[in-house]
């Protein structure tokens, strides 16, 4: 089961054990897009999505591909789906610069809560292995964030899209495959904790693509000796696109309507 339908499944049982009923979005019959305003989307554009919580990458490019009544789109660089922020997303002749566009710096920001790990080194796993944190300082905090920036190897979260012999590391995992790990080299230019109320403390980071923010979460509570993972997670700026430009997925869609 893919990634997407795993987490979408998951997230619509915890709303039913909550007592809460998933919403159901309405179908409607879909009219077809004016031709001159889908004509420049079918050349080619580069959007930026901010991505909505609780949405796969690829929901915002299959809602997107619905809307413009295209084929070729597609996103550059996955966020999961409890980030939210700036998705770029390529049509027509700029998909061949998804690539490209994955390559360059990303800038994020969010929560870190220390005190606990959990699998998925994210909230989409239950918090295990609770420890005290009533001994840390901030002296302490800020000083660990210096072991993490510059080049370091960073072994990824066993939760991933990442593939092993043609299969999803996450699918391995929840088969309860043990698998060996291979640490990889990412750059972390920047990693500053901008406030502390503890258990969270809030954080930025600028780092090189192929990072794994859950991963740096989880090592920085090994650091600290209490354990940590990602509460929160928001991306702000890929290269020189900021999240500040980019248009949410009610935006595009009334753009879209307005135009035709």
């Amino acid at each position: 089961m893919a990634r997407k339908q795993t987490y979408r499944l998951r997230y619509t049982n915890q709303l039913i054990e909550a007592g809460e009923e998933p919403v159901k979005a309405e179908r409607k019959e879909r009219i077809p897009i004016d031709a001159d305003v889908q004509l420049p989307y079918l050349d080619g554009k580069v959007l930026l999505i901010d991505k909505p919580l609780h949405w796969t990458s690829f929901d915002v490019v299959r809602k997107m591909r619905s809307i413009l009544q295209i084929k070729k789109i597609g996103h550059a660089g996955t966020l999961d789906p409890l980030a939210t922020g700036l998705l770029i997303v390529c049509t027509g002749k700029f998909t061949k610069k998804i690539n490209e566009y994955m390559a360059r710096e990303k800038e994020y920001t969010g929560h870190i809560t220390l005190g606990a790990t959990t699998p998925t080194y994210d909230l989409e796993s239950l918090p295990v292995e609770v420890k005290d944190y009533s001994f840390l300082t901030d002296e302490m905090i800020h000083a660990a964030t210096r072991q993490f920036t510059g080049t370091i190897d960073q072994f990824p979260p066993i939760y991933s899209a990442i593939k092993k012999e043609g299969v999803a590391l996450y699918e391995l995992a929840r088969r309860g495959v043990d698998v060996q790990l291979e640490a990889r080299k990412v750059t972390i230019q920047h990693f500053e904790i901008t406030a502390i109320n503890l258990p969270v403390v809030s954080f930025k980071v600028v780092c090189s693509t192929g990072t794994y923010i859950r991963s740096l979460a989880n090592d920085f509570g090994v650091a600290l000796g209490c354990g940590g993972y990602l509460s929160s997670l928001r991306r702000t700026r890929i290269g020189e696109f900021e999240a500040s430009n980019a248009m949410s997925m009610e935006q595009f869609e009334a753009s879209v309507k307005k135009d035709s």
